[in-house]
């Protein structure tokens, strides 16, 4: 067993008030640091370049913006490239503390998990930090994402301070991955098909000047969307391509009545309204039965979706500290 060998990825665009700080407060157990320059207008690389002469740094450029998943991407690509067995990945805003990357690593490192992401939402005194508009947004989000990606075991799927075993990392298909800012939420899909171990590791984000990039209206029109389309996607490879269980009766069983049940109660509320004649009690239990038994079926179905919440690591353990 040998000592991880560790790389950094982070992506740039815009961050030139926090980066050169960023790179300095990153400890000895890191390798390699790939700083990715998104055609950032304000030339993030080139300040590296000129300000920082750690050996471990080595700067990418991209000669057209990606986006925050295809910066990420690029450094990946970079990481895979070299002998490293970890990859982490944090912002140049300086939001996330690199004296956190040992913590971040660790379930790795012992064999527990096979990819990591910081919890902004483990501490109360955290969370009274964050600005009210992200933690109302990341509240929305984080369902949305353990609904998709089926990882309910997860408190802030929306962090982007990560950590990724190079066996895990080298399953998932890069190119596929989405390149803005929901790439986040489509790694952890992408891993959930992968049925890799996600570990939450509890962090304080560093909340000051910087801005976020993020658009809130492109983010309430967009992800939502794209959530629906994983959800479906994790539907049909968990559940009918890859097994069938008693869950895969459940959900479209428990669909199908469901649905029976609100159109049939709404079906004779109409009539009993245009005639001015009660329902009888058979017609309302002809409602009433399958909607039950419906709901049943489909929260016996979030029970084992809950439940089915990968537990065994993908990667081998051969690191130590």
């Amino acid at each position: 067993m040998t000592k991880p060998i560790v790389a950094v990825v982070i992506p740039c665009y815009k961050v030139t008030a926090h980066i050169v700080q960023t790179l300095r407060e990153i400890g000895p157990e890191v390798s390699y640091i790939y700083i990715v320059d998104d055609a950032c207008p304000d030339g993030s690389g080139k300040l590296v370049e000129r300000e920082v002469k750690d050996p471990r740094v080595k700067v990418i450029f991209h000669t057209e913006n990606l986006g925050v998943g295809g910066a990420t991407v690029s450094g990946y690509r970079a990481a895979l490239e070299s002998d490293a067995q970890i990859v982490v990945k944090l912002d140049g805003d300086g939001q996330m503390d690199p004296a956190l990357i040992k913590d971040l690593i660790a379930p790795i490192v012992t064999g527990r998990a096979d990819y990591t992401k910081g919890d902004r939402f483990d501490s109360l005194t955290g969370l009274s930090k964050m600005p009210g508009i992200r933690l109302f947004g990341n509240a929305g989000l984080t369902l949305l994402t353990k609904i998709s990606t089926g990882y309910w075991n997860i408190t802030d799927p929306t962090n982007g301070y990560t950590a990724i075993h190079r066996d895990a990392l080298k399953a998932l298909p890069l190119a596929m991955l989405s390149k803005r800012f929901f790439f986040e939420s489509d790694i952890l899909f992408r891993l959930s098909i992968y049925r890799a171990v996600v570990w939450d590791v509890p962090m304080v984000a560093r909340y000051g000047t910087e801005k976020s990039n993020l658009s809130i209206v492109k983010t309430l029109w967009e992800f939502p969307w794209k959530h629906f389309k994983n959800f479906h996607k994790r539907l049909f490879y968990n559940y009918y391509l890859r097994d069938i269980s008693a869950a895969s009766i459940e959900l479209p069983l428990g669909m199908l009545l469901w649905w029976f049940g609100v159109f049939s109660g709404l079906g004779a509320l109409n009539s009993s309204l245009t005639n001015g004649i009660a329902a009888s009690t058979g017609t309302v239990m002809i409602a009433v039965v399958p909607l039950i038994l419906g709901f049943q079926l489909l929260l016996a179905f979030v029970s084992h979706d809950v439940s089915a919440v990968p537990t065994r690591p993908k990667h081998r353990q051969n690191l130590e500290w």
